[in-house]
């Protein structure tokens, strides 16, 4: 990813973002929990592209520079604050069981998106061949949500505690 692609990705992410907070109706607390869980979650996929990297289960793009990473970090964790607006909405709807589903959505639909993203944009990085890229990738994004959820959940309270809650 070149400079100005992590730019306007982050651009973007932060108008779906502040969709996010106005469509939830987030409070004050649960936008802090959000963008804390983003915060969490971006730490967990910069090191797990670090590890995939390290064992060969990928090659992607790594950033030249450390001001280019902490552009790329700031551009994933306000990627992924929005997820946990929609997981604190299943929470209190369907507790553990739709947290659950969650998760399994997140695991078989991010491999695909990567895939797609690396076939479109070869010199953001590639996969190693075999089932162990798709596995790990899965993996990944199941953290992502979980995480960033926790996290989430620590600074917001739980979702069923909520005045929104039913």
């Amino acid at each position: 990813m070149t400079t100005p692609q992590i730019i306007v990705m982050t651009c973007a992410y932060a108008v779906a973002l502040a969709a996010a907070i106005y469509f939830s109706r987030a409070t004050a607390r649960r936008v802090a929990g959000a963008l804390a869980g983003g915060a969490a979650a971006g730490c967990w996929g910069l090191c797990a592209i670090l590890v995939g990297e390290a064992i060969g289960v990928w090659r992607d793009f790594l950033p030249a520079t450390h001001a280019v990473w902490v552009l790329f970090y700031l551009g994933l964790a306000i990627s992924l604050s929005p997820i946990y607006f929609i997981t604190w909405r299943v929470a209190r709807r369907f507790g553990v069981r739709g947290l659950a589903v969650c998760l399994i959505v997140a695991g078989v639909v991010g491999p695909p998106r990567d895939y797609l993203y690396v076939a479109t944009y070869p010199e953001w990085g590639a996969f190693a061949e075999g089932i162990a890229p798709v596995l790990a990738d899965a993996a990944i994004y199941i953290g992502l949500v979980a995480v960033g959820h926790a996290v989430m959940r620590l600074v917001s309270g739980p979702a069923r505690g909520s005045r929104l809650a039913r």
